[in-house]
């Protein structure tokens, strides 16, 4: 059973190849970004956004943003951040229902969004550990190249 979210609690929501992330506000509803185009309830649809460079801040029935998809209360940088206090929290995500605003997958994302709504820090875990896989597989693929390229090498000098 999933415990009842708490208004300022971040909401990760698990879409088919992502998290989608939002922040409780009270009596069922989120505040999260979407594409201005996205409907309530997209589900997997709003990778969509990942190919918009603008986003609208709404206010959704958490159950809606949801859609068929899990979700779990994650305030995973508790441990490391002070989180805000809650009624500043809740008032910072409600100042910014209805804005358009600046939408970048690497550094104005909607995981972005929320942990600088709860703890005034800018940051996407998400974004981070792609990049990080992105570099280790970078650098496998020289590493391979290279010791092909040497291997290539020795039989050409023998």
């Amino acid at each position: 059973m999933q415990p009842e979210p708490k208004p300022g609690d971040l909401i990760e929501i698990f879409r088919m190849c992502y998290s989608h992330w939002a922040i409780y506000v009270g009596d069922g509803y989120v505040v999260h970004l979407a594409p201005p185009s996205e409907y309530a309830g997209a589900g997997a649809s709003s990778i969509m956004s990942a190919l918009t460079d603008k986003a609208r801040v709404k206010k959704e029935l958490l159950r809606s943003v949801v859609g068929k998809d899990k979700y779990q209360v994650n305030n995973k940088h508790d441990n490391k951040y002070q989180p805000l206090p809650v009624n500043k929290i809740v008032q910072r995500a409600l100042e910014e229902v209805g804005k358009e605003v600046l939408y970048k997958l690497t550094s104005e994302n909607c995981e972005h969004f929320v942990n600088d709504l709860r703890y005034g820090i800018h940051r996407s875990d998400q974004v981070r550990d792609i990049c990080i896989g992105a570099g280790i597989a970078g650098g496998l693929a020289l590493a391979g190249l290279f010791g092909v390229l040497v291997s290539r090498n020795r039989r050409q000098n023998q």
